[in-house]
């Protein structure tokens, strides 16, 4: 099935700079070298949905323009068994986030109102007929539609005080900060509101009153930074409400994980937590120590300790499933699919046979099969289960699937799929054969006219005698008898897979288009291997992995193709924390480093970050600690700064200044560090970035800053 491209041509009735914004078809530049500025004019494909009649979908685009640094989403319609045009229903400024209205052949979005607040609108299915239809004093972040379409939930940020309290009336313009309590920042922001979800009716033109499930507290709903409406579901009945959260603050909030599975009754207005006992009183628990010795992580068969969120009714309302983790503070346990029978209040988890974790998942109409998407082996396939706990593989590709939901036919999953070589695209995939089948063709033209490098599987024997998974990324029009320098990614998390991903920043076909190799290991504690590869990194962050990255660069070193003397280093995240270690502890393997975002100060990273789950797990607990021979955790032994005196190699740090999550003042000590030892050193700070880099002219200097700094070093 083939879509055609419709150039989003400027709009003839806006005048913006906005409206100028839209897809690229065609290139000026003969040259087929795949470099960040053509990456960044790539459509990026946002949210997919189909009518239940399947004779219509819509879906959104955002396209960037590094020329303005700004960003544009639209939504196109398109109708998918005729593989016809993908019609442009946007007429100016951004539209987001469409969806068909069940009960109706509408399709809402969000878009801006005339007051400049964020609403939810409706229009034709031809873009005909645009009109808002709701009116929120808060504006609306995102929404949901029950399945009857009468009523909807309605995302939206309410302001507390909860850790950062208000500023004086009469020193309105003052910028200071008084916090009182944990967690007074998150992510890129303090924290002096939070999501809430909001219930209103829906009389097919108006959203009536909105009432507040989380009113007057400080909890969020979805869980920032990164929830969404997914962790909201409706009854099929429409009467009840499951959404997630975690009722905690201040420390509390701080070191712990265990967020609930919260059923609100429309008709009552009670709530139940579905994953805690009537009663349920948490534990008390040393906020500088790990859960994972402490009584408040002891699992129970009706306590669920961990995070608990994404539920999803069965069609005929009789369970509920949710992803879960089982440990309390340990963000990137295994998440398990729970199923929970409201005849009985027992639940069961029906993927303990894949030893990895389930991403997204979607009931069957049959309410006894369940779809899940998973990594395994460096791949994200898609795969079944049953309340048997039965679980089969239905897809087998080189590719990372995203699970949609589920084909009205019943023998089709909706999935957006993505690899090293391509950006999303959406498809249908054959539940019996696991055939996809692509729906859209956003970015045909890059295709057709870039040479993108081919990507290559490889595994490679550890100092442990273990088998460690690799992808090698090769130049475009690779020639054996020559030589290339060649690149160590390092992976972050630091419990995050290397599977196929497609990254607008760590892009490897970019990185192969500037004519590096480029190998990238799934070193120790990254998932798809099992809960013994995962778990061996917690507590030991400079041991085992750092010697799989040794390896991995070791053994590629080995090709004739490879030029050993011409190796680098990057990373991001952990993967900085373990260019900064890798830094002091190279044994002269490479040339250059790149570290972004990274962990230079182990013991200074503890008291500097906002999610004090993430270090009491993975560092075991406070510097202050010491055992009995004097000494603390080994993970602040053997901290990145404790090796500069080893330091030889060239460095760059980039951080960006709005990062809670690693603060940027870990790039300014490690630059600082290697300017004083006399090793050639470089920094590069973004004052109005977090722990991505998201604005496009910010993005590019990124990446020209990235590759200058490899080519001085590693080409010359």
């Amino acid at each position: 099935m083939s879509l055609s491209l419709v150039a989003c041509a400027p709009m003839q009735d806006s005048g913006s700079d906005e409206a100028q914004i839209g897809r690229t078809t065609e290139f000026s530049d003969s040259t087929k070298q795949f470099t960040p500025e053509v990456m960044w004019k790539m459509g990026r494909i946002g949210a997919y949905h189909l009518s239940a009649d399947t004779e219509k979908s819509v879906y959104g685009v955002t396209y960037y323009s590094v020329e303005k640094n700004a960003s544009r989403s639209v939504i196109y319609a398109s109708t998918p068994k005729a593989g016809d045009e993908a019609k442009l229903l946007t007429t100016k400024g951004s539209d987001y986030a469409p969806s068909f209205i069940p009960g109706t052949d509408k399709v809402a979005f969000l878009a801006a109102s005339e007051d400049g607040t964020m609403q939810l609108w409706m229009m034709n299915a031809d873009g005909t007929e645009r009109q808002q239809i709701s009116a929120e004093r808060n504006g609306v972040d995102d929404y949901l539609f029950s399945p009857c379409g009468t009523k909807v939930v309605l995302v939206e940020t309410v302001a507390h005080e909860a850790s950062v309290q208000k500023n004086d009336e009469d020193l309105s313009l003052s910028t200071g900060i008084v916090a009182n309590d944990l967690m007074y920042k998150h992510w890129d922001h303090y924290t002096k509101s939070a999501p809430h979800p909001f219930i209103a009716s829906f009389d097919g033109n108006n959203i009536g009153e909105s009432k507040d499930l989380l009113e007057g507290t400080p909890f969020e709903s979805p869980m920032l930074p990164f929830g969404g409406v997914e962790q909201f579901a409706w009854s099929p009945d429409g009467k009840q409400l499951a959404y997630t959260c975690r009722k905690l603050s201040g420390i509390d909030y701080a070191i712990s994980t265990d967020s609930d599975i919260y059923l609100y009754n429309l008709e009552s207005g009670e709530t139940k937590n579905l994953c805690k006992p009537e009663g349920y009183v948490r534990p008390a628990c040393d906020p500088t120590r790990s859960l994972k010795h402490q009584a408040v992580n002891q699992f129970k068969e009706d306590v669920n300790a961990g995070y608990d969120q994404n539920p999803q009714f069965s069609p005929d309302g009789k369970y509920i499933a949710w992803s879960s983790m089982e440990r309390d503070g340990y963000e990137s346990d295994r998440t398990r699919l729970c199923i929970y029978e409201f005849a009985t209040s027992k639940k069961s988890y029906v993927t303990e046979t894949f030893e990895s974790g389930v991403n997204e998942f979607s009931w069957a109409q049959d309410n006894y099969t369940l779809y899940f998407s998973g990594v395994w082996h460096g791949k994200t396939n898609l795969y079944s289960t049953n309340l048997q706990g039965e679980v089969k593989q239905i897809t087998n590709e080189e590719a990372d699937f995203v699970l949609l939901g589920i084909h009205p036919n019943g023998e089709q999953l909706l999935a957006k799929r993505h690899s090293m070589t391509r950006p999303d695209e959406v498809f249908f995939v054959g539940i019996a054969d696991g055939k996809a089948e692509q729906i859209t063709h956003e970015n045909n033209p890059f295709y057709a006219h870039f040479e993108f490098g081919k990507v290559v599987e490889r595994w490679i024997e550890t100092t442990d005698k273990k088998q460690m998974h690799a992808w090698v990324i090769l130049p475009p029009n690779f020639d054996a008898t020559k030589k290339y320098p060649t690149l160590l990614f390092c992976e972050g998390g630091p419990q995050s897979p290397v599977s196929q991903f497609w990254s607008y920043r760590w892009n490897f076909q970019v990185m192969a288009s500037q004519g590096y190799v480029v190998i990238a290991p799934n070193r120790r504690g990254l998932p798809g291997f099992g809960m013994e590869w995962l778990e061996q990194i917690s507590g030991d962050y400079s041991g085992q992995c750092m010697k799989d990255y040794l390896s991995a660069i070791d053994d590629i070193a080995k090709e004739p193709w490879v030029d050993a003397e011409r190796l680098g280093a990057v990373g991001a995240s952990f993967g900085g924390y373990s260019v900064y270690w890798l830094a002091g502890n190279h044994e002269k393997r490479f040339k250059a480093f790149i570290a972004h975002d990274g962990i230079f100060n182990t013991q200074q990273q503890y008291m500097e970050t906002e999610e004090l789950w993430f270090p009491n797990w993975d560092m075991g607990q406070a510097p202050w600690y010491k055992d009995a021979q004097g000494k603390r955790a080994k993970v602040f032994e053997t901290s990145p700064h404790l090796y500069v005196d080893r330091w030889d190699t060239p460095i760059l740090c980039i951080h960006g200044q709005k990062d809670f999550r690693i603060e940027y003042t870990q790039a300014e000590s490690a630059f600082t560090a290697a300017r004083v030892r006399g090793i050639p050193a470089q920094l590069l700070l973004f004052p109005d970035e977090n722990h991505w880099v998201l604005k496009p002219q910010n993005g590019i200097l990124w990446q020209r800053t990235f590759f200058r700094w490899l080519d001085k070093w590693l080409k010359n």
